[in-house]
């Protein structure tokens, strides 16, 4: 079984379908239930928010979605393909070429530049952009050659970012990114994937417990105890210039 490339999906087709997902994990003597029967589509070109607070299982949602975890029970489908029966090559291979992640911390490498930094996935990905091309689209085009140390913590979560993108994802999915910023800083953050988003027609899925931030995506995903509770269906985005927390 093969993961399709984005060109073969239907304009009309989620990028990402979940069909009753659960998600329960042993800690201690609990048995923990981070996701009860979640059904969502995520669609090409649209900002989704999940929105919750600590526990609610948006975190868990994010690593099922991205194929890191495996459900407990139900289907992942991306395309054709249901990642949830799908070998472990084939969910290895959807994470390398489909799927860019941003944490809150950054994980650069000290000893590597911006440039060098975002070349670690270019070097592997199918049809990368450039460092350069993924850096001056964050707004770094002016500091590829300096090191994390050089840089503020805005710019280093930017480089992530970059790192992120290099490879064009289908699925952009971003952690708490701008949990350790400040607001300012934070602003920066959000638009640069605000303006990823938009060149590059990717499906970002944004984690947050900012219910202020949640006034930039296209859909927000209200989650607790582990279930959808909600979702809400904007008309307009606000600006990231607007964003106070």
């Amino acid at each position: 079984m093969a993961v399709e490339p984005q060109a073969t999906l239907d304009p009309g087709e989620p990028v990402i379908r979940l069909e009753d997902v659960t998600r329960t994990y042993q800690m201690g003597e609990v048995l923990v239930h981070a996701l009860r029967g979640v059904d969502l589509d995520l669609r090409r070109d649209e900002c989704t928010v999940l929105l919750g607070p600590s526990g609610s299982g948006k975190s868990t949602l994010m690593n099922v979605i991205g194929g890191l975890d495996l459900p407990t029970s139900g289907s992942v489908w991306f395309g054709g393909t249901d990642l949830t029966r799908a070998a472990p090559a084939v969910r290895t291979r959807f994470r390398r070429e489909h799927v860019g992640f941003v944490f809150q911390f950054y994980n650069l490498l000290p000893s590597l530049t911006a440039r060098e930094n975002v070349q670690l996935v270019t070097d592997i990905a199918a049809q990368p952009m450039s460092p350069e091309d993924a850096l001056a689209l964050v707004g770094l085009e002016a500091r590829l050659d300096h090191f994390p140390s050089q840089l503020s913590g805005g710019e280093q979560q930017r480089v992530a970012i970059a790192r992120a993108i290099a490879k064009r994802p289908t699925l952009l999915l971003c952690d708490e990114p701008t949990g350790s910023l400040d607001v300012a800083t934070g602003r920066q953050v959000l638009a640069a994937i605000v303006r990823t988003q938009a060149e590059l027609a990717t499906s970002t899925v944004l984690i947050t417990h900012n219910t202020a931030i949640a006034a930039l995506a296209d859909r927000v995903v209200h989650l607790a105890d582990g279930r959808v509770r909600s979702i809400d269906v904007h008309d307009t985005r606000a600006e990231p210039s607007d964003v106070c927390w």
